[in-house]
């Protein structure tokens, strides 16, 4: 049997149904209104199910329309969809990864960066204009423990050959003696050094920052992700003072006894809700976002990017447990008189579980990227069909990395999850992989059949259930898009696509080009050609580039 394209749900149209209004009422006033509907050239069968009128579409209508939009959209496909046409085209700014220099990039970075590079691709696939900033964990104390730690076990050949392994292994060798007197001092006094902008320590700190972005961008070109702009912390120490500065005239900074400087943030204004911005010795805290303690820096950043970017929504994308500090960051911007902090908003994620490499435990993304490049080529090469990959490193590479963001999206973004090398990397099942081997052999049915033309596609040959499935589903894609563009959640797309390939395989085998009459042949090379466009344009908006050979 059939499955119809539309229904409508009786209970949703008819006026004061309540819910004690009873099944069969509902089914028998679902059956009266279909009687009364008449089909036309665009619905071909009406009928009535449980409190529901089914709506079939004239199966060459759809086939043809459909086709033809995917045709004619190609990379925008779904994109150019009415339900987009009442959307502004606005511009937003994006704040994620944001990985501390000076430090080998932690897997803990992984979420921000791959959830911000989807949405930013999302916000640029629907027109809108984004700014991508990568701000940089750059200032603080630890900048003056680590450049004593340089001066005492620097090597600078090392430092140029593979700065973040040795600035990390300095660093540990540093912290050693960290609660040593006089390396305090010493640190003490390096950080007060940048602060006054001490050329030699500055060139120093320079450096460091400098080399780290380089080895940031060559992981984050494997990734396939870039920035527009690499901002840090060190970019507002002034600008902090005049934060400092517009709180205390504006009333709103607090001292406690201790002398510890608050923002009331209570409605009562009773202190019920305070942020604490300021430490007793009248330091802004660098570790902020981890303690809850709002940066003048923080404030400052933002203030800063409306002047510059005039932004219509800015987004930061960080862990859940920074939840708070973001509702506190908003809601003193918002006393400081800056309605716009309205149009803030954080999108937090959930933590990974249990992610591990063969050597035991993993900290580096490298690590974790070398590692999945690794296994997929062990499983490629253990297939019998790898043979003529032209490059299989950098197939194992893009399948990995599909593998990774696949498991990372499946869920809902604010999950935490488990991670699993073989969930992960099945060539079966809701997976990454999955997805690449499908768009493989989809691509691989075009190389050697040719093109399908869309003018020579007789419709009537795609009349098999298999092949109504798909056209019913690339149908929806619209749909799909817009509840990600509301939510911002990548799920809905990954089901979507996942469901998408499964339909693809089934087809594939149901509805065989080879050996079928010409016309037929041409009629499903282009329907797989218009399910291969959909899935690649999916994939690339989740960070994935599709391979065309596995």
């Amino acid at each position: 049997r059939h499955v119809a394209d539309f229904q409508l749900s009786i209970a949703s149209v008819i006026e004061n149904s309540s819910s004690n209004c009873l099944a069969q009422d509902l089914h028998l006033q679902a059956e009266q209104l279909a009687e009364r509907l008449k089909c036309d050239s665009v619905v071909s069968e009406i009928s009535a199910g449980p409190g529901t009128v089914n709506f079939t579409i004239n199966r060459e209508l759809l086939a043809k329309i459909v086709l033809q939009q995917v045709w004619k959209d190609g990379s925008e496909y779904g994109v150019k969809s009415e339900l987009f046409s009442t959307v502004p085209r606005q511009k937003t700014v994006i704040e994620f990864s944001s990985p501390n220099i000076a430090k080998k990039f932690h897997i803990g970075h992984l979420r921000s960066t791959i959830v911000g590079n989807f949405i930013a691709n999302l916000k640029v696939a629907l027109g809108h204009e984004v700014v991508r900033i990568n701000y940089l964990g750059d200032w603080g104390m630890q900048f003056g423990l680590l450049g004593v730690g340089f001066q005492s076990f620097g090597n600078k050949e090392k430092l140029k050959s593979s700065p973040l392994q040795h600035l990390s292994e300095v660093y540990v060798q540093i912290n050693k003696a960290a609660e040593d007197e006089n390396t305090k001092k010493l640190a003490k006094d390096f950080f007060r050094k940048l602060e006054e902008h001490d050329e030699q320590t500055l060139s120093i700190w320079k450096q460091f920052r400098d080399l780290s972005i380089e080895e940031y961008i060559r992981i984050y070109k494997r990734l396939g992700v870039h920035f527009d702009e690499y901002s840090g912390e060190s970019f507002y120490q002034e600008k902090a003072k005049e934060v400092l500065k517009m709180l205390e005239d504006k009333g709103l900074l607090q001292k406690t006894i201790k002398g510890t400087g608050i923002v009331d943030l209570s409605e009562k204004k009773d202190l019920s809700t305070v942020s604490t911005v300021m430490r007793s010795d009248g330091t802004s805290l660098y570790i902020t976002r981890q303690f809850l303690i709002i940066s003048f820096r923080d404030l400052a950043a933002a203030i800063d990017r409306m002047n510059k970017h005039s932004w219509d929504t800015m987004i930061y994308v960080t862990d859940k447990s920074q939840s708070i500090h973001f509702q506190h960051l908003f809601q003193i911007l918002k006393l400081m008189g800056y309605d716009w902090a309205e149009r803030c908003q954080h999108v937090s994620f959930g933590l990974i579980q249990g992610m591990k490499t063969r050597r035991g435990e993993v900290i580096f993304l490298e690590d974790v990227l070398n590692e999945v490049r690794s296994r997929m080529l062990q499983n490629m090469t253990s297939t019998k069909t790898t043979k003529e990959v032209q490059d299989p490193v950098e197939t194992a590479e893009k399948v990995g990395l599909a593998a990774l963001i696949i498991q990372d999206f499946r869920g809902l973004l604010s999950s935490d999850y488990q991670f699993s090398w073989d969930r992960a990397l099945q060539s079966r099942g809701d997976t990454g992989v999955f997805l690449q081997y499908t768009h493989a052999r989809l691509h691989s049915l075009e190389q050697m059949h040719g093109n399908a033309e869309l003018t020579d596609v007789n419709v009537v040959c795609l009349q098999e259930p298999d092949a109504i499935s798909i056209l019913q589903h690339l149908l929806r894609y619209d749909e799909v898009l817009y509840r990600s563009s509301q939510d911002l959640q990548p799920k809905h797309i990954v089901s979507y696509l996942l469901t998408l390939s499964h339909l693809a395989a089934v087809a594939h085998k149901t509805l065989p080009v080879k050996g079928s009459a010409s016309d037929m042949a041409q009629a499903r090379l282009c329907l797989f050609q218009a399910a291969r466009s959909v899935l690649a344009n999916g994939m690339k908006l989740l960070g994935i580039t599709p391979v065309t050979q596995m």
